[in-house]
């Protein structure tokens, strides 16, 4: 198949779907960063049960990428959308009721199967959209909407409850998902052949669930996602220890904005030069980043290892899920999506956790040198699976194409 003729990126689906991407992420951010304090605050909940209404989210998100990625192909990834952000909108409506913190929990959960509906047929209709000669470029453009969720979504969290209160951040949460429904209903679902091309065979297989050629690179994200889960949990901490709030405070927006910067070049590199030739200066940029934080004294420094860990590990989460979705047949492309999304998920889940019982023993700066020898370790995990394979990979994926 010939390419010579560059093909149209920016559709109005790619569009649309990127919006609700989105907003759907912006929801997911803003509420994960605020409940905790809700419910301690709210129910009186104990430090433990606050830290599980907030993360019994993923464990739904999970759930749903799991059902999600496996049903995509009989349902359709149009109808899986509609209907991830109809449950997902139903729930946010219970948020605004008076409840106990056990329904809560539940009504956590079973939003967080929602998004995870949701958000496994945005990645699917976005990878099915964008033409085959420009994946890594438009999964970087598309994967900005989550990052930029992470990014504004706290923010607005936090605004909306010191100025108007808890109950605005669940209004403010029950209007983005309408906005989001709006945006979704006119998409159009990509046609994609081979839909029933494993329904000859009975009983379940791990096939259903996991996408076997996105399990490698996966596997490598899950690694990166557990090293950047010590900034994510314990940044604001550890500028608080070291005197440099100030600095704490915009962590999360510059590293957004070296990611902003940074993806146009990125996703067009790989689809030119291939996954090696970003994913490799991308890991050690990465791990000079924490190496930086973990010896951070000024805010120069501080902010100088959140342009790098920007630069590193926010290029590789697209160029990762890029690479999972490129090896992947297009019939198949929402388990790939899914499989990506399940572990990294993971990585982010049960990071903190791990990473917490670290910190008594060797302190915040110990637990970011650690985070240097992890990403080693993923280098070398990448060579292992992908790297030195990837000649081999793209001449399998060119005689698909053709």
């Amino acid at each position: 198949m010939s390419h010579l003729q560059k093909e149209k990126l920016w559709t109005r689906d790619f569009v649309a779907i990127s919006m609700v991407n989105f907003v759907t992420m912006l929801s997911m951010y803003l509420l994960l960063v605020t409940m905790a304090s809700y419910a301690a605050d709210t129910y009186d909940a104990a430090t433990s049960m606050a830290g599980l209404v907030s993360s019994i989210f993923i464990l739904g998100v999970l759930l749903g990428r799991l059902y999600g990625g496996k049903e995509i192909g009989k349902i359709g990834s149009k109808k899986m959308l509609v209907i991830g952000i109809l449950f997902f909108v139903t729930m946010t409506l219970f948020y605004l009721l008076s409840i106990s913190i056990y329904v809560l929990l539940l009504i956590r959960f079973l939003h967080g199967i929602g998004v995870g509906l949701a958000t496994t047929a945005t990645g699917t209709i976005a990878a099915q959209v964008v033409p085959d000669s420009r994946k890594g470029e438009g999964i970087s453009y598309f994967s900005l909407s989550i990052v930029l969720s992470t990014a504004i979504g706290p923010l607005i969290g936090v605004v909306l409850i010191g100025y108007f209160g808890y109950l605005s951040i669940f209004i403010f949460s029950l209007v983005v998902g309408i906005i989001s429904l709006l945006f979704a209903l006119p998409v159009r679902e990509p046609i994609v052949e081979y839909k029933e091309a494993n329904n000859g065979k009975k009983g379940l297989s791990l096939s259903d669930f996991i996408e076997p050629r996105a399990l490698p690179v996966s596997i490598v994200m899950l690694i990166l996602a557990v090293a950047y889960s010590a900034t994510l949990s314990f940044i604001t901490t550890y500028a608080a220890e070291i005197n440099l709030v100030e600095a704490g405070s915009m962590y999360f927006f510059v590293y957004g904005v070296a990611i902003l910067v940074s993806r146009p070049f990125t996703g067009k590199l790989m689809d030119v030069k291939g996954g090696n030739t970003v994913v490799y200066p991308a890991l050690i940029i990465f791990a000079l980043g924490m190496y930086l934080l973990s010896q951070a004294d000024t805010s120069v420094v501080f902010l100088l290892a959140a342009t790098l860990i920007g630069l590193g590990y926010g290029n590789l989460q697209s160029v990762i899920q890029a690479l999972a979705i490129k090896l992947t047949p297009p019939h198949r492309a929402g388990l790939a999506n899914s499989t990506y999304f399940i572990l990294l998920d993971i990585g982010i889940g049960i990071g903190p956790f791990f990473l917490g019982f670290l910190v008594p023993e060797v302190g915040y700066r110990g637990l970011y040198l650690s985070m240097v020898g992890l990403i080693a370790a993923g280098i070398f995990v990448y060579f292992l699976l992908y790297g030195r394979k990837e000649s081999k990979f793209t001449s399998l994926e060119t005689r698909a194409d053709s």
